[in-house]
């Protein structure tokens, strides 16, 4: 089994700062992209940013320039640091991990259970 935890969601005023966690645990023989993804009320979910292995980066244009996608290999955690938030960044935020559970299985996906972020003007 496997779980993604999230952890660093909340309420901050705009302007202001947030990091997000998400840890992954259990049976992981190696992982490869790992991910943030969020979900507005009444809107898709999208992608916000991601991170391969080798630490190529990429993010929604929404997003550049404020937040920071970043990963911990060893922790095999995945972290999102969050800067001059706005109201419309207001949404459930979810971790996706691309990972393998031995040497010789397909990589699958897997989503954490998603933490709120709430940006008030």
């Amino acid at each position: 089994q496997v779980q993604l935890v999230e952890s660093g969601g909340g309420l901050v005023q705009a302007g202001g700062s947030l990091r997000l966690s998400c840890a992954a645990s259990g049976r992981i023989f190696s992982i490869d992209t790992m991910g943030w993804y969020r979900q507005a009320p009444g809107k898709q979910r999208e992608l916000v940013a991601d991170i391969t292995s080798g630490g190529m980066r990429n993010y929604a244009d929404s997003v550049k320039g404020r937040f920071t996608i970043s990963r911990d290999n060893v922790k095999n955690t995945v972290y999102l640091q969050m800067t001059s938030l706005k109201p419309e960044d207001t949404a459930v935020y979810y971790c996706n991990v691309d990972l393998r559970v031995t040497s010789v299985s397909r990589y699958l996906e897997h989503w954490g259970q998603g933490t709120l972020v709430t940006v008030s003007s």
